[in-house]
């Protein structure tokens, strides 16, 4: 079903730090460059805590309640959630496990299906530590790269399948859903069609689901896992960046009916990396925090407008979409001339931190990556100071 925001969503969390507040905290966003570079980069949000998350934490704390995590808890609240949300009710607990955050998550789930050396294919352009975690564990990246709409070119997927599934005995997909840059939210039909390519050519799905909560009002998330002939994927979802808990580690794996032998064999160990406050942080965001969710989700289509705005007054020359989901905004800078790595010019010149498209591999050259999640008047800054940089 449509995200549709209803009336009673809270008040927009964008809009109630002031840059000096935010310059008070110390995570990376923050304290990675100088105070005069206004940074509009990694994916933290410039909010408030949503009160009941905050509230759970507290009260942790009052308890001393830090020990181990335990239970099933933060599963139970994201099947809930996922079936009011996305109307899937799929979700099974017992076929879910907890892991330390989805990118970990997805290392241990490529572990229990392909070996070393085996392929990852992914959709370039896309999340550099898709790249870096892939490789540093010993498997080979492949590159299907996305069509020039910035969707899924199955046709390219499916070339690149045969490929794989040629000269490797277990390789893997590792799906980005809704899309890190792009914020492309793929369709069911794809889905799909993903599905059954996946399993005519032999290749097992991992799905990183992370920013599924961060949909535009009206549009459709479907979850990999819901969609037929899906049965043997993998899925890694989470609370994380959908109300801003990144410094608070846990995330869920689930397993589609015929992985979950698969997921049976994860290592106990692995269940002790993620942090029991942090579970306690999300488990409480998904089923008590929805309202706050609305009021972020009406304010981040009002900065996606906003953005469109700036750059048409602006910088005519840069091409942007307004996406679909994410708080992540992909800005086509190649008709500016400022060579392949556009970023590195706003900084310089514009005292703007953004990511550089490069580390997104194939079709990340000319691009820059912007966070959308901060307070309109930055962003109103932003823009400034890139067209100020081009004079």
């Amino acid at each position: 079903m449509p995200c549709d925001i209803p009336a009673s969503a809270a008040a927009n969390p964008l809009r109630q730090l002031s840059l000096a507040q935010l310059r008070q905290r110390t995570s990376m966003k923050w304290r990675t460059y100088p105070q005069e570079v206004l940074p509009l980069w990694v994916a933290e949000m410039d909010v408030p805590l949503a009160e009941p998350v905050a509230q759970a934490i507290r009260d942790a704390v009052t308890l001393g309640d830090t020990g181990y995590p335990a239970g099933t808890g933060y599963a139970e609240a994201l099947a809930a959630f996922a079936s009011k949300r996305w109307d899937w009710d799929g979700l099974a607990v017992e076929r879910t496990a907890i892991v330390p955050d989805v990118m970990l998550g997805v290392v241990e789930m490529i572990k229990l299906v392909s070996g070393p050396g085996d392929p990852v294919v992914v959709n370039s352009p896309v999340y550099p530590p898709f790249y870096q975690f892939v490789e540093s564990m010993g498997r080979q990246v492949v590159e299907a790269p996305l069509g020039a709409d910035g969707r899924i070119d199955l046709g390219a997927l499916e070339g690149t399948f045969g490929r794989v599934h040629q000269g490797a005995d277990r390789p893997v997909y590792l799906l980005c859903s809704p899309h890190n840059p792009t914020g492309t939210v793929h369709t069911a039909d794809e889905l799909t069609a993903v599905a059954a390519l996946a399993q005519a050519y032999g290749v097992r799905v991992v799905a990183d689901e992370i920013h599924a909560p961060v949909v535009a009002p009206g549009t459709v998330f479907v979850p990999y896992l819901s969609v037929p002939g899906a049965e043997s994927g993998l899925s890694l979802l989470s609370a994380s960046k959908a109300w801003n808990l990144a410094g608070l580690k846990a995330a869920v794996a689930v397993a589609g009916p015929d992985a979950a032998d698969d997921l049976a064999r994860l290592p106990e160990e692995v269940g002790h990396g993620p942090s029991h406050v942090g579970v306690i942080a999300h488990t409480a965001a998904l089923r008590d925090g929805g309202a706050w969710l609305d009021g972020l989700l009406m304010g981040l289509d009002d900065n996606r407008r906003l953005l469109a705005g700036l750059l048409a007054e602006s910088l005519p020359a840069v091409r942007y979409e307004p996406s679909q989901a994410t708080f992540l905004a992909w800005l086509d800078c190649r008709s500016l001339d400022l060579g392949d790595d556009p970023a590195a010019v706003f900084l310089e010149r514009g005292k703007v931190a953004l990511n550089s498209g490069i580390p997104f591999g194939t079709g990340g050259a000319g691009f820059v990556r912007l966070n959308l999640a901060t307070n309109p008047e930055l962003i109103t800054e932003a823009v400034r100071r890139m067209a100020a940089a081009l004079d």
